[in-house]
């Protein structure tokens, strides 16, 4: 039997982007896929312009849903992890700079936002999902079928 919580935590070391699931004011499904980065207590960490829907949408309600997971492997082989997050706004000068130089950087090779873009009166703010509920696809069999089994995992 494997270890799915390891197992969780290897993909989202390897796979540095996240799909963000939120709602619109209307409460149509928005999906988002952005780089991210992690802390150690696996909270997510992604910017996002001032003026998308997706911020609209975590302005009205913080509540998302996260996948990660790797699209390029063969039908039937994929894993995923799948997360249940609430999400606040980073507004803290201070803060914004050491995630950006402990976590963002580290994270990408290609640092396309500075600290100016992220704070004050640049386009971008940093946001924190933090995971309230986690689960990990599991192997799953009915009447000698693969069925999508979702087990509950500990980050």
């Amino acid at each position: 039997m494997k270890d799915l919580d390891k197992r969780a935590k290897e993909i989202i070391e390897q796979i540095r982007y996240i799909t963000i699931a939120s709602v619109t004011e209307d409460g149509m499904p928005w999906n988002s896929p952005v780089f991210a980065a992690y802390d150690k207590d696996y909270n997510f960490y992604f910017g996002t312009h001032t003026g998308s829907q997706k911020a609209k949408n975590i302005k009205n309600n913080p509540n998302v849903f996260i996948a990660i997971y790797d699209s390029t492997v063969p039908p039937g082989t994929g894993e995923g992890v799948y997360i249940q997050a609430a999400v606040e706004q980073i507004n803290d000068l201070d803060e914004i700079k050491r995630l950006y130089h402990e976590i963002l950087m580290p994270r990408h090779d290609n640092h396309f936002w500075d600290i100016e873009a992220l704070s004050g009166n640049g386009p971008i703010r940093l946001y924190k999902a933090i995971p309230k509920k986690a689960w990990m696809n599991d192997d799953g069999r009915k009447d000698g079928h693969y069925i999508d089994i979702r087990t509950v995992i500990t980050l």
